[in-house]
């Protein structure tokens, strides 16, 4: 791909350029990583299989959690890897994945931080009003209005950096990828984009940070009438949400709050918000939350689901007043104000899926059928993104595009398929309501961003043939990263209208849903309210942008095939060869998409096996229909595997 700029990697110098000290590195950095994913894990395993822990509280942690596992693993991975290697070495474009995600999943954690602070404000300042100002809505609303806020960020802070030139040299003192070691790189006047970078970044930082710190000063100040004891509680109910908050807001506003300028703390700072305060979330929340480990006792006993019809009657404290509450209220052992569970209109809390069958021999054939399927899907993808990425040959815009699909692919069919395996073994396939909902809109964003992407790669294959002598000039890195971003952004805003659509709806009863996977035409039929309007809502979204989509695509194959005329018949051969590819994955995964969202709200028997075309069939044929019909990915496929035999024997 032409790109404006020289450099076409990094390379990045580490936390220490010292042997002996990078092996105790690795080590150490292994250990917290595993610590970092397995806490965060069985903190979000927890909360979701405790019906103890469904206060908005928990909510939000099992969502921190999930972003702490996100976060870490942008940059955590990587840095472990290079402890071992001797060469550094990051791509542009891997590079600038890394900054995306580092600002994503970071001002993420920013917002649901902000978000815990409101809580605990509301449900000690306003303990009689909390059931009503914190619903289930609500609840949902802040969370979806925290990825949306670190979206917006991380696309403002990648887009600035991405017009910037960088001509050498090409060393990064650092051990991720990040704003200002990449500004100090950039050949041109950076001084007005730091000032930006700082408006951005810094400025998040610390006006959430100002509100965290009003926040907690206005719950002081409503504790002055209260008890020694009474106050006590709330700072005891408070003081591990402060403790997160100080770890990873002090060092983020130590780097982000000032000019664009290196210093030699700044890796030694950066650990402590990327690696050390993710690590340390799970410890905090548990070891000062007797709820959670309670909640942890059971599910390692295995008894949660036995003391579920246990309890009669559960108590609720408002400061020195007990209300006795009729199988409703948690108790909040380490509160001063416990409050009850998020108030929901609905009084569905969990999802039945009926599957793709209830016949238990066929459900055990579908399971090996499937398993096969899946591993299929990440092995063949993977090979895809290894083999683009480490081929100096496949730099090309469609192997471009190609990579990021291949990912998409390995994504979108993760959304469905674990659960559909696992359900498979088992008697009872439910799914909890906030799962529900999650399931549809990853599943929305991930299928609606393929098909954005099928669609850039039309244009690709457009332009490169009829516009030859012109396509290093019209399809260069900087479009290529921009029509990629922009395929995100729109399976992103898809996805977030469908979801805001799906959770306004009442769910009063029954919950059984006849699909082996939460949809939108599934979840309509169960509401119990008039859903023509939203059924057409969801129509003019998600059929119209399949259909849109593709029309687009027979327009580019159209006017492909009318600038080949002049050519001879080689060459056409050559051209529809290079396109079959692209043609045979756009039918494979449009067609079902067309037939399943562009009609009415409604629900036929044939919609279970159509969804396996574009969830897991598709995802599984792209790699063969790729790499079996392109010599370039076979040849490179075959140098990749003789290198690794080489590397073997020697």
């Amino acid at each position: 791909m032409d790109n404006a700029s020289s450099v076409k990697e990094f390379i990045l110098l580490g936390l220490s350029g010292n042997q002996g000290v990078q092996k105790m590195y690795f080590v150490t950095f292994l250990l917290f990583y595993m610590i970092i994913v397995a806490g965060n894990l069985l903190i979000i395993i927890t909360v979701i299989s405790s019906q103890h822990l469904n206060s908005p509280m928990y909510f939000f942690l099992c969502y921190l959690s999930f972003v702490d596992i996100c976060y870490s693993s942008v940059t955590a991975p990587k840095m472990i890897a290079d402890f071992l290697v001797e060469n550094k070495t990051i791509s542009f474009v891997g590079c600038i994945a890394q900054l995306f995600g580092v600002h994503f999943f970071g001002c993420t954690e920013i917002f649901i931080l902000t978000v815990m602070a409101y809580d605990r404000y509301m449900a000690i300042c306003r303990p009689l009003h909390y059931t009503t100002l914190m619903t289930r809505r609500v609840c949902g609303q802040l969370v979806i209005g925290s990825w949306v806020g670190g979206f917006l960020h991380s696309i403002a802070q990648t887009l600035l950096t991405t017009q910037l030139p960088f001509c050498g040299p090409n060393k990064i003192d650092h051990y991720f990828c990040d704003v200002h070691p990449l500004l100090q790189l950039a050949c041109t006047d950076t001084y007005t984009m730091g000032i930006i970078v700082v408006a951005n970044s810094g400025m998040i930082t610390l006006s959430c940070f100002i509100i965290l710190v009003m926040s907690y000063v206005v719950i002081l100040g409503s504790l002055k009438n209260q008890t020694s004891e009474g106050r006590y509680k709330a700072l005891s109910t408070c003081g591990s949400h402060i403790t997160v908050v100080i770890l990873f807001y002090g060092p983020c506003t130590f780097i982000y709050i000032r000019p664009s300028s290196n210093l030699e703390e700044d890796k030694s700072v950066a650990v402590f918000y990327t690696v050390i305060t993710p690590m340390l979330n799970p410890l905090i929340y548990t070891l000062r939350n007797q709820q959670v480990k309670r909640a942890m006792r059971n599910l390692w006993s295995r008894k949660v689901g036995s003391e579920d019809g246990k309890v009669s009657s559960w108590k609720l404290f408002l400061g020195e007043r007990e209300v006795q509450l009729e199988g409703q209220a948690v108790l909040f052992s380490h509160c001063p104000v416990s409050v009850v569970p998020m108030e929901n209109k609905n009084n569905v809390t969990e999802f039945i899926l009926h599957g793709l069958t209830q016949d238990k021999t066929v459900a055990k054939v579908y399971f090996s059928l499937f398993l096969v399927f899946y591993a299929a899907i990440i092995l063949g993808n993977l090979l895809i993104i290894i083999t683009i990425k480490t081929s100096e040959q496949l730099n090309s815009p469609m192997y471009f595009f190609l990579s990021y699909l291949s990912f998409v692919d390995i994504s979108y069919s993760t959304v469905t398929a674990p659960k559909l395996i696992y359900d498979l073994l088992v008697e009872k396939k439910a799914t909890s309501f906030a799962g529900c909902i999650t399931q549809m809109f990853v599943g929305h964003f991930f299928g609606c961003t393929e098909i954005f992407l099928l669609t850039v790669m039309a244009y690709d294959r457009c332009i490169a043939i009829s516009k030859p002598l012109h396509y290093t000039n019209i399809v260069n890195r900087s479009v290529c990263g921009r029509l990629v971003a922009a395929s995100w952004v729109g399976g992103f805003v898809h996805s977030l209208v469908q979801t805001l659509l799906i959770i306004q709806l009442p769910f009063c009863g029954p919950n059984e849903i006849d699909h082996y996977f939460c949809d939108v035409h599934p979840l309509l039929k169960l509401a119990c309210t008039d859903t023509h309007i939203i059924g057409a809502s969801m129509a003019a979204n998600s059929g119209v942008i399949s259909l849109s989509c593709f029309v687009v695509l027979v327009v580019s194959y159209a006017v492909i095939l009318v600038s080949l005329r002049t050519q001879s018949s080689e060459g056409r051969l050559k051209a529809l060869y290079t396109c079959s590819s692209h043609i045979t994955v756009v039918v494979l995964f449009l067609g079902p998409c067309i037939f399943i969202y562009m009609r009415p709200s409604t629900n036929f028997s044939a919609d279970k096996i159509v969804s396996v075309f574009y969830t897991i069939i598709t995802p599984m044929l792209n790699p063969l229909i790729y790499t079996l019909r392109n010599k370039e990915v076979k040849n490179a496929m075959k140098k990749l595997w003789s290198r690794k035999v080489k590397r073997s024997e020697k």
